[in-house]
């Protein structure tokens, strides 16, 4: 099927292109979320006369996202997770989570612009892409956290399995000095 596209859609092209596409694409998510239209000769000629329009309201957009973006662009949000002892998360962190935290900070970050490259199931800092507008992208940081002190930790560099190692090896350190007290006194004796 062709479309006219009335915004830049990734991978497709840019807007007032016509395109082909696959009929289930275009009736399934192309036409429905306003982005592209049949190109029949009415429509073609229909947006020949909105084009002017429609840049127009695609520049404003793209600002007004460019601003907010500058603002985003590598904050760090917070989320805290019930997780095991090794670090690995009952569950997972989603783009809803993600679009939540941002949101709790007074940013408005819809969960159909947080993109997650994977899925998140472990504690630590990890980078997710939120798309503003299809030509604006920023990078933010979730720091997924048992606890509010957790995720103090590791913001300053300190990953979970880092001080789990830690706590063993002192502990560790701890009975093998037991053990040589112990021995050192039985051989006084």
């Amino acid at each position: 099927m062709q479309v006219i596209l009335l915004q830049r859609v990734a991978k497709l092209g840019q807007m007032g292109e016509v395109v082909n596409v696959k009929d289930g694409y275009a009736r399934n998510y192309l036409l429905p979320q306003g982005k592209a239209l049949r190109a029949s000769e009415t429509n073609v000629k229909s947006f020949e006369t909105r084009k002017a329009q429609l840049e127009v309201t695609n520049l404003e957009t793209r600002k007004e996202a460019e601003s907010v973006g500058a603002k985003l662009d590598g904050q760090t949000f917070v989320v805290i997770r019930s997780a095991s002892e090794s670090g690995a998360l009952y569950g997972s962190v989603s783009a809803r989570d993600a679009a939540e935290s941002a949101t709790a900070a007074g940013f408005t970050v819809a969960r159909g612009q947080v993109v997650l490259d994977h899925p998140i199931k472990d504690l630590g800092l990890h980078t997710v892409s939120v798309v503003l507008h299809p030509e604006v992208s920023v990078k933010i940081r979730l720091n997924v956290a048992r606890s509010p002190e957790e995720a103090a930790l590791q913001a300053s560099g300190k990953s979970i399995r880092e001080l789990a190692a830690e706590a063993e090896a002192q502990a560790e350190f701890e009975i093998a000095e037991l053990f040589d007290e112990v021995g050192a006194a039985a051989s006084d004796e």
